[in-house]
């Protein structure tokens, strides 16, 4: 694919929808504001009052609680985008961000999209697709299959023909959502199943691909940035290894332990590949570095990573201001590779309770405090009394740390993750300081870390969380009405609502139950996907009985004890955290 003709003027911004929300919301409402651009924010209907709402000069509502009713709605959308006369569409990441078929909505409508062409976001959305193209611009890559598999047969045969461990994919998705590792041939079948599952549920679409896992390895990603006149530049190179369940939780910049020779190769597969998609805006091309330092390329992620800001801190270059330049037409602002000034961490503060398998947590956050100082930076979207919602990630918010050197950045992460207070849902702040306290992290010498070092190597003991407790009065029922663009809140006893019934209120109605012996309770709030077992069947301890989703996670229900199992709650029903979902009756001797 050729580059794009550079355009014949200028299309300055005047007022940009940003199609998103939380964290990356408020990043790109700041950048706006830098910019001297108006952001319009959406939200939906649990978002009310969320911060990136109301920090955006205009915020119109969407409806819906779930993202298939709100941000993932390309009608919703662009009827705010006609409603608000905006000129572009910031998509930020997640969501629709990687959605070619929004990106055509977009420009279809007269706007201009903030990212890549459509036609770059097919090519490389489509990993099948973006394999083949990497293999054209000599990019090393693993054992896969050619196109995306149809049914868990083809990948059991895969996985006799190749060897455990195998990787499926989600073929339009990224962020670790839709991606499955199988370690026995017995679990193959279902992770294929529950891929496709959250690949439907994150993307909208549940193709999958399956490749060659390699154990163990380093997550190694270069940055890139491209404009309409044909330049493409890498700004810098990230490890993101720290990962549970394929999400990343600590990424720092430049990537440490890298031979002068390994990052060459990064830079320049990384440039060759999107050269060839004639890429525009800001993109990721993730590798994996092996042990025995083999390298593969992973995939291209054609949007602004949530890691971008160790990049930012390290290059000097505010990325997603030179998104809105490139939108409006201009050349990138450098033309090589900046070269590193310092060192710099992010770590992801998440509503999970890392002592618990890092279940989501969500909640009301009754104390958020966060910290400064020297080098300390924290993008966020939340803030003391704002909510965290199960419907959606759990990412609250980055603390970015940098330093002159990695040691003095690890010094300073220290000093911050110590000083950082939340209170009222779980976070993984805990987790945090462990890791920087291990030396398998911070050896001055040596880089242990890899993508399952956290199930594998981290034998650290962390304290549960205590669970937040229900509240015990009924407040305030609270509504927000949209005049001209502005957000203006009312509010009513919900006494008043009392008599009324959920379906009539549009209200969810909380029923408490006593938990026993033999019950089978909510490790999570969430929706309980599917039973894996049919009513009255008998289950033995340990077995896999049900699959709950929160922020975007499945989450497997183990039965806790073995006897015949009574289904209390079907398969669709949104649970609280500690609600029976089922009782286990013992059989006797």
């Amino acid at each position: 694919m050729n580059a794009p003709d550079a355009p014949n003027a200028l299309r300055p911004l005047k007022r940009v929808l940003i199609a998103n929300r939380g964290e990356i919301a408020v990043r790109i409402i700041h950048a706006c504001r830098d910019y001297g651009v108006t952001s319009v924010a959406v939200y939906a209907e649990g978002d009310l009052d969320a911060l990136h709402v109301r920090l955006a000069d205009e915020a119109y509502g969407l409806g819906g609680e779930r993202a298939g009713e709100s941000y993932l709605s390309i009608e919703k959308l662009l009827d705010v985008a006609r409603r608000a006369n905006v000129d572009a569409v910031h998509p930020g990441y997640g969501f629709l961000s990687e959605r070619a078929d929004f990106a055509r909505a977009v420009q279809d409508a007269g706007l201009i999209w903030i990212g890549p062409n459509p036609e770059t976001i097919d090519v490389l959305g489509d990993k099948v697709q973006a394999r083949r193209l990497a293999l054209k611009a000599g990019a090393p890559l693993a054992r896969g299959t050619e196109d995306p598999v149809e049914s868990a047969e083809e990948v059991v045969a895969f996985a006799e023909e190749v060897g455990l461990p195998i990787a499926i994919k989600a073929a339009f998705g990224g962020g670790g959502r839709g991606l499955k590792v199988a370690w026995r041939m017995d679990e193959v079948t279902e992770c294929y199943h529950s891929a496709v599952r959250e690949a439907e549920a994150a993307f909208g679409r549940g193709e999958c691909f399956v490749e060659q896992y390699l154990d163990r390895p380093r997550h190694i990603e270069a940055q890139i940035m491209g404009d309409r006149h044909g330049n493409v530049v890498v700004v810098g190179t990230r490890d993101c290894s720290l990962q549970r369940r394929n999400q990343k939780l600590v990424e720092e910049a430049p990537a440490p332990f890298l031979s002068d020779e390994q990052r060459q190769q990064i830079h320049q597969a990384a440039h060759d590949i999107c050269a060839r998609a004639g890429y525009i805006s800001a993109g990721t091309v993730e590798f994996l570095l092996a042990s025995d330092n083999t390298l593969s390329f992973l995939e291209v992620n054609t949007r602004l990573q949530v890691e971008h800001p160790v990049t930012e801190e390290t290059a000097g270059v505010d990325l997603v201001i030179e998104q809105l330049r490139i939108a409006e037409g201009h050349p990138l602002s450098f033309t090589e590779t900046p070269t590193p000034r310092g060192h710099s961490f992010e770590f992801r503060i998440n509503a999970e309770d890392a002592a618990k398998g890092f279940l989501p947590t969500p909640g009301t956050v009754k104390i958020f405090s966060a910290p400064t100082g020297a080098g300390v930076r924290l993008d966020s979207g939340v803030e003391s009394g704002g909510r965290v919602s199960g419907h959606f990630d759990s990412l609250m918010a980055k603390l970015i740390v940098t330093g002159a050197t990695r040691e003095q950045a690890i010094a300073r992460a220290r000093r911050a993750l110590e000083y950082f207070e939340i209170d009222g849902v779980a976070s993984t702040l805990p987790f945090h300081r462990a890791v920087m306290a291990h030396p398998d992290f911070t050896g001055a010498d040596t880089f242990n870390v890899h993508t399952r070092w956290i199930e594998t190597d981290f034998q650290d003991t962390l304290k549960w969380a205590p669970r937040q407790p229900p509240a015990t009065e009924p407040g305030m029922l609270h509504a927000m009405i949209d005049i001209d663009g502005k957000r203006h809140r009312i509010g009513l006893p919900a006494a008043l609502l009392q008599h009324f019934g959920s379906s009539e209120a549009g209200l969810a109605v909380e029923t408490e139950q006593a938990s026993t012996e033999g019950s089978v309770t909510a490790p999570i709030s969430g929706t309980l996907l599917a039973w894996q077992v049919e009513d009255g069947a008998r289950v033995n301890e340990g077995d896999v009985i049900a699959i709950m989703e929160a922020m975007k996670m499945e989450t497997q229900i183990t039965a806790e004890t073995s006897g015949r199992l009574a289904i209390r709650i079907e398969a669709g029903n949104t649970l609280e955290a500690g609600q029976v979902m089922a009782e286990i009756a013992s059989e006797g001797p």
